[in-house]
């Protein structure tokens, strides 16, 4: 069978069931209507050059999206209520302007943003809706930023315009942790330039007087430099430096010391006895070397908060998984409620595609309920009276009346998260030896630089303060803090082109270090949504061909909001009427106008359900989900769908393997599709059918046998598991929620980029390791010289600055891509 791929989303378009639409005069494949209709929707509004400007397929595609039908539109309207827009809506009063008319602003975060064509899209289009007075969108939070005036255009239209486009928007909330990192990366940035401009300012300042030493210098014109280099000087230690020595006094209180406190001292005595110098037209002054030193220290520690921040990103939090309101079922009426006026023992009415807003048990009625979100598992979970309903998942078939038994800190979303913060709390080992090993080192630098200053002053106390200087210039750990920031930065920088994006320092040192990897199964070593696989007549007299048995189910199926329906939207439809759903069954319902068939119904689903004249069994016997397509008087079609592997998930346990790793399966899942997964990688060790709290541990008790531990998951159950493992790696499917915990995430969804990693990893780690040696050395070679007297401290100084540009250019060796994947 010959595929394309679908030119809106990058789905394959099966031969025989392409949909087409004319883009610049040139026929273009798209997979299904969904995708067709959006590409519609594109060139409707007079916005195709966003095909020209994208540089990456949409993050999801259309048909893994629900349309935007009326149950969708109904459901948005919610957001029209004010209990639910005064979390996040602002009201500005123009009443003195020409217009009189009260104008609105909301921040939304927008789901589903791939590159700048994306951005350049949403704005454009939402641009040109009447009484839309602003749109702002930015790329890298994914924050909408949107204007408009009360009254004359609803919230909801805004929604349905984004969903239509492709994408998905719920309301930003701002919790108090998101506003401490935009504040920190706000203060950081401001003393990284503020040490950078001064540093170029006192450079440029230094150049003559450095000349002016050797060839002469008029005394007006030395004192002039120098005291505006002082002043360029006190801005970066009043100001940029002030981490450093907040960080040393903290470290001194609590007895344990780190890199801030000899960072500190140096900075500090550079700086006062430059001060002195330049006030007493002393010898020496050293205003260059603190603020560059300041500068190199700063620009390191900035990356690093960089990588921690990247992941967290707006609505990436706990209340985002939730609802922004309920249905409310009481005497006086169904009334629209804030999810936060939720209460124990209340009554909810879930309508079909609605989320759950809270813990409970059902009252009445039966449905179909999607799990994903916690357990990862893609199939949905019947429910019917009296059956667990959890917080955050999602409501598929029937309406259903609900009892709140749980809410706020003992809901199961808040169980998990404490889980995670549980394990969060305990370091791993290799960090508690790396503290040590820190505090160590600056404890010896401080002692001999002690005994060095006690020396001098009995051999010759004029000399005593410079030579202690020089010696703490000199053993400064500038070089040795650099050595692993920058190797790490430039490692992280090449991986995140390869799709591999990094979010904690600790990651490429700690995958050279792994015994086992614990992998999730439904959306990580799968894909997590089905695919039809194979059609197969139900006897020798059916007339259909399967062409038109697909059609038949793409047409039963396309109402419905259940993840079998989505392996059928490419397939066409056929005119319908009476379409009608039965939970847990299947689909039913009367269709017109198939060539060559009397209009007859037609049933797809369980086989009990679709031709209960018989007992029939699926015509192979294995772990795929069959269903079966009849009509009132026989079984048609048998159609069997599977998830499929993920895209290098074979190759990537092989090559594991080959490594000496050990492999294991923790899921939730407890069907037999695990097993035939296990098989088909050659996996021993499975464990399935798992809780979060199982998870955890199982993974503890391998950590506590020595092991080190790496977890590759999706699903908000893997949270606490990727939380207490050494290193955790998140697919870019994942929930947010998944992502923001996790060290790393994989953003191409191969698998075969963990393999690129660890390899990277061991690059990283020897380079780590040279540039510590490089500073440990240069170290042990300066520290005599500079301890009897013969390197001065403006010659430490440059020497230390050399010293960190020897460590800086090797770590960018990393920055070259590797290309093979050979064995380590």
């Amino acid at each position: 069978m010959s595929q394309n791929l679908c030119f809106h989303c990058g789905e394959i378009a099966l031969e025989g069931n392409r949909w087409n639409l004319e883009i610049d005069g040139e026929a273009q494949i798209m997979c299904c209507p969904a995708c067709k209709a959006v590409a519609e929707t594109i060139i409707g509004s007079g916005l195709k050059d966003y095909y020209r400007h994208r540089t990456a397929l949409p993050e999801i595609s259309p048909q893994q999206k629900r349309s935007a039908n009326d149950d969708v539109r109904e459901e948005l309207k919610l957001y029209d209520e004010p209990a639910i827009q005064q979390s996040f809506v602002q009201h500005f009063d123009n009443s003195q302007s020409e217009s009189q008319q009260t104008e609105v602003e909301a921040i939304l975060v927008i789901s589903g943003i791939s590159c700048a064509a994306c951005a350049w899209l949403i704005e454009h289009r939402l641009n040109q809706l009447e009484h839309v007075i602003s749109v702002n969108l930015n790329l890298t939070s994914h924050r909408l930023m949107i204007r408009w005036l009360e009254g004359e255009i609803n919230l909801s239209q805004i929604f349905e315009e984004i969903h239509q486009l492709g994408y998905q928007a719920h309301p930003f909330s701002a919790t108090e942790a998101e506003e401490q990192r935009i504040k920190e990366s706000k203060t950081a940035f401001r003393r990284l330039a503020v040490a950078g401009f001064a540093t170029m300012q006192v450079m440029m300042l230094s150049v003559p007087l450095y000349v002016g030493a050797m060839q002469g210098i008029l005394a007006q014109y030395e004192v002039f430099l120098r005291a505006a280099s002082m002043l360029f000087a006190t801005f970066v230690v009043m100001y940029s430096a002030r981490p450093f020595f907040s960080a040393a006094l903290r470290d001194l209180r609590t007895q344990h010391l780190t890199m801030d406190v000899p960072v500190s001292i140096a900075i500090l005595l550079a700086y006062f006895a430059s001060v002195w110098s330049t006030v007493n037209q002393g010898p020496e002054i050293y205003f260059d070397s603190v603020c560059m030193f300041t500068f190199f220290l700063l620009t390191g520690r900035f990356f690093e908060m960089r990588a921690r921040h990247r992941m967290t990103q707006a609505g990436n939090n706990l209340l985002d998984l939730m609802p922004s309101a309920a249905i409310k079922s009481g005497p006086d009426g169904d009334i629209v409620i804030s999810s936060s006026d939720i209460q124990v023992g209340d009554l909810l009415i879930i309508k079909p595609g609605q989320q759950i807003p809270a813990d409970g048990i059902v009252e009445s009625g039966k449905s179909a309920v999607d799990e994903a979100a916690l357990t990862g598992e893609y199939l949905p979970i019947d429910k019917s009276q009296g059956d667990l309903l959890i917080g955050g998942t999602y409501n598929i078939e029937s309406q259903l009346m609900m009892r709140v038994t749980t809410t706020g800190a003992d809901a199961e979303l808040n169980t998990i998260m404490r889980l995670m913060d549980r394990a969060q709390q305990e370091k791993p080992a290799i960090a508690i030896f790396a503290d040590k090993v820190a505090s160590r080192f600056v404890a010896a630098v401080l002692i001999i630089a002690s005994i060095i200053a006690i020396s001098w002053w009995f051999i010759d106390p004029s000399q005593a303060f410079w030579i202690t200087l020089a010696v703490l210039v000199v053993t400064c750990p500038c070089a040795l803090s650099l050595a692993t920031p920058t190797a790490l930065t430039a490692a992280t920088a090449s991986l995140r082109e390869q799709g591999f994006l990094i979010s904690k320092g600790h990651v490429l040192e700690g995958l050279t270090q792994i015994d086992r990897i614990v992998f999730d199964k439904t959306g990580t070593l799968t894909r997590g949504e089905l695919s039809l696989e194979q059609s197969l007549p139900a006897s020798n007299e059916v007339t259909l061909t399967a062409q038109q048995a697909l059609k038949i189910a793409a047409t039963l199926e396309q109402y419905s909001n259940h993840p079998i329906a989505r392996a059928f939207n490419y397939a066409g439809h056929f005119d319908t009427d009476n379409i009608e759903q039965v939970t847990g069954q299947g689909v039913e319902g009367q269709l017109l106008n198939i060539e060559g068939h009397e209009d007859t119904s037609y049933r797809i689903g369980r086989a009990d359900f679709a031709f209960p004249q018989q007992n029939l069994s699926p015509p192979i016997d294995d772990d795929r989900q069959w269903l079966l397509l009849a009509n009132n008087n026989q079984p048609l079609y048998w159609f069997a769908l599977s998830d499929t592997l993920r895209q290098g998930a074979g190759a990537t346990i092989a090559q594991l393997k080959n490594w000496d790793i050990k492999v294991s399966i923790l899921t939730g899942d407890p069907s037999s599709q695990v097993e035939a997964v296990a098989t088909a990688l050659k996996i021993d060790d499975v464990h399935k059918g798992l809780s979060p709290v199982q998870k955890l541990e199982l993974a503890s008790a391998w950590q506590q046998l020595g092991e080190r531990l790496m977890m590759v998951g999706d699903g908000i159950n893997d949270v606490p598991t990727l939380a207490r493992a050494d290193v955790a790696i998140a697919i870019g499917q994942a929930s947010d929620l998944t992502k923001t915990n996790a060290d790393a995430v994989i953003t191409n969804n191969s698998l075969t980029t963990l393999l690129q990693a660890i390899r990277k990893g061991k690059k990283s780690t020897r380079i780590i390791r040279q540039n510590i040696y490089w500073a440990l050395l240069y170290n042990l070679l300066a520290l005599p010289l500079a301890a009897t007297g013969f390197i001065p401290p403006w010659a430490a100084a440059i020497g230390m600055s050399l010293s960190s540009l020897i460590v800086v250019g090797n770590a960018l060796r990393l920055l070259s891509s590797d290309k093979q994947l050979v064995s380590l």
